[in-house]
């Protein structure tokens, strides 16, 4: 594996807050107490799943994530993902414990350089996250327009023969992932390792949502390629005999795959979105073009888990009426009734990326290094702020046993 670069940390970040009037060792007996405490909830639940939204360059959002859920010995039984939340779950489900936050950054330092020309001058200082936002919106536009010309190194570049040939599927080839993924992802250990994986795509001919589930059937790099294969842009990926399109095109939110089929067991699932229903009403045509691709690809998390809360809790209604049927009178059809009445229990706590303020329409292609740090620390915040909730993981009762929690609805 290729010698991996690690994230930097800009200055004047990640400091604790004063302790006034408190001893040092009060906030670790604290901070340790809660992570105990954290634990333990995390404990009661059979499986723990961590769902990966589309959303291109936003994607290091997840990758912060992670590597706070990482740090807290918060434990992945299943990761889900469509198009760049493929890339990542393949990443994680794809390497051992111990190498996953390694594999994720390499991946995240790689394709955030142009394959041709030098870095832009501002990659060079790192205070560059301290520059005026409009100065940084600029940046984010050229970033945009560089990612447009040149490609992303070990990502994606231009095709060659494109001003040649006018029969021609995609604007950009995606070769160079394919020889990230087979650098960065045992895809034995993806198959056979104890984290199960899930992604999803298009069948192009048919338009039927696909499923590609390492629990069922061995997956490969063209798998989680195909997942990301987002038309004109990238090309439609062979698997078998079938060609795929990116998963969002139908569904860009796999939770769906995790919590449709009312698993039988407690679950824990932390639902990642990279694009946000709620928004302002824009004021210009650059914010018309932003704020359509959030209405466009958020995931409508909100309405699923409404969807599922009720199902959920109609489940429960069920077991209340099978203990008013004498055991003498059951029949076969009450075995199928309480089988589908199981007292298993759902807790989703769902994170979703903000925007920032020199977020522009090309932030899901802008795949500059700035912008990357951002949203990787954006993650990592979000999720510290989460885990603080020490609460919200607690397992649901029997009466109420599908709960959703949403750190910026408070709660």
């Amino acid at each position: 594996m290729a010698r991996r670069t690690p994230l930097r940390k800009s200055a004047g970040k990640e400091q604790a807050p004063a302790q006034v009037g408190a001893s040092r060792a009060a906030p670790r007996v604290t901070a340790t107490a809660a992570k105990d405490a954290l634990h333990q909830h995390v404990a009661e639940y059979a499986e723990i799943a961590l769902v990966l939204q589309g959303g291109g360059a936003l994607g290091a959002y997840q990758g912060g994530i992670y590597e706070a859920l990482d740090a807290a010995a918060v434990r992945i039984d299943r990761v889900a993902g469509i198009s760049i939340g493929s890339i990542n779950a393949a990443l994680i489900a794809g390497n051992p414990p111990a190498q996953r936050v390694k594999a994720l950054r390499e991946f995240w330092h790689r394709v955030t350089r142009q394959p041709l020309l030098p870095p832009s001058p501002w990659e060079w200082f790192e205070d560059a996250l301290e520059w005026p936002a409009p100065l940084r919106e600029w940046q984010g536009h050229i970033e945009g327009l560089r990612a447009i010309m040149e490609g992303q190194r070990g990502f994606f570049h231009p095709r060659p023969d494109l001003l040649q040939s006018p029969h021609f599927t995609s604007f950009y080839d995606t070769a160079p992932l394919r020889a990230t993924l087979e650098n960065l992802v045992d895809f034995e250990l993806l198959n056979t390792g104890p984290v199960r994986i899930s992604v999803a795509a298009v069948n192009v001919q048919s338009g039927n949502f696909e499923i590609f589930d390492s629990a069922e059937q061995k997956l490969g790099p063209e798998h989680i390629m195909a997942s990301g294969a987002l038309p004109p842009g990238f090309p439609p990926v062979q698997v078998g005999d079938q060609f795929y399109w990116d998963g969002g095109l139908v569904s860009n939110t796999p939770l769906m795959q995790v919590l449709g089929g009312h698993p039988k067991r407690h679950t824990l699932v932390f639902q990642v979105d990279l694009w946000n229903a709620q928004g302002a009403l824009p004021r210009d045509l650059a914010q018309v073009l932003s704020r359509q691709k959030d209405i466009q690809f958020s995931s409508r998390t909100r309405a699923a888990t409404d969807l599922l809360q009720r199902a959920h809790e109609q489940r429960h209604i069920l077991r209340e009426l099978l203990t008013r049927i004498p055991p003498g009178k059951r029949d076969a059809l009450c075995d199928q009734v309480a089988e589908m009445a199981r007292d298993e229990r759902y807790n989703v706590v769902h994170m979703i990326y903000r925007d920032k303020p020199m977020d522009g329409q090309e932030k899901d292609y802008q795949f500059g290094r700035r912008a990357m740090l951002r949203h990787w620390a954006a993650g990592r915040a979000d999720t510290r702020a989460t885990l603080a909730h020490v609460d919200w993981f607690a397992l649901p009762d029997a009466e109420h046993p599908f709960r959703t929690h949403d750190l910026h609805r408070g709660g």
